[in-house]
């Protein structure tokens, strides 16, 4: 029976993290250094795509799961994919967030101060983000991607190239040329 090879070992990510954990553990303070901020970076990446309605937590979750990586780093075996490993303790860090938040929102009736239930109305940043998709929509990913992690999620350009797989010079080009791009759309129909 032959072992199936695990995907994400094929990723480069995952080999230059894995790499670079196994050297920590063999006492490299500095790939230990490097591992945790270039998993920094993918797991700020990561949570930002799929928690956008937590944006705020985004940071108070990264840094739980990097203390419960450097705690538990010592039950990690070599021979199992990394990313799994990690994948496993994200997911109950973040579902502890998550239950946490909950308590806490649970005692805090929203309702409770009828003074603010008419000072704010979603419905301007709600259609402000819609035409931004829209608009974005219009783009091709090398000029989409970059503009909505680099300019919409704050990640650096090395963060935005190591997650999209892209250079950072193709970073740098996609931003300007996607703004450029969005510039005379917008233009175009105000006409």
């Amino acid at each position: 029976m032959t072992k199936k090879t695990d995907p994400s070992l094929t990723r480069p990510g995952e080999e230059r993290l894995r790499g670079l954990l196994i050297r920590a553990l063999d006492g490299d303070a500095g790939a230990y250094h490097a591992f945790l901020a270039d998993l920094t970076g993918h797991l700020r990446g990561f949570l930002r795509k799929r928690l956008y309605y937590l944006q705020d937590d985004i940071e108070d979750i990264v840094q739980e799961i990097l203390v419960a990586v450097h705690n538990a780093r010592h039950t990690y075996r070599a021979e199992e994919p990394l990313t799994a490993w990690i994948h496993a303790i994200a997911r109950y860090k973040l579902a502890d967030h998550l239950r946490a938040r909950s308590r806490r929102e649970a005692l805090h009736d929203p309702l409770d101060d009828e003074s603010e239930l008419f000072a704010e109305s979603d419905v301007e940043p709600a259609n402000a983000k819609r035409d931004l998709d829209k608009l974005l929509g219009h783009l091709p990913d090398k000029q989409r991607l970059p503009i909505v992690h680099v300019k919409l999620q704050g990640l650096s350009v090395a963060e935005t190239a190591r997650l999209t797989g892209l250079s950072e010079s193709a970073i740098k080009v996609g931003v300007h040329r996607g703004l450029k791009a969005l510039a005379l759309k917008i233009r175009g129909a105000a006409v």
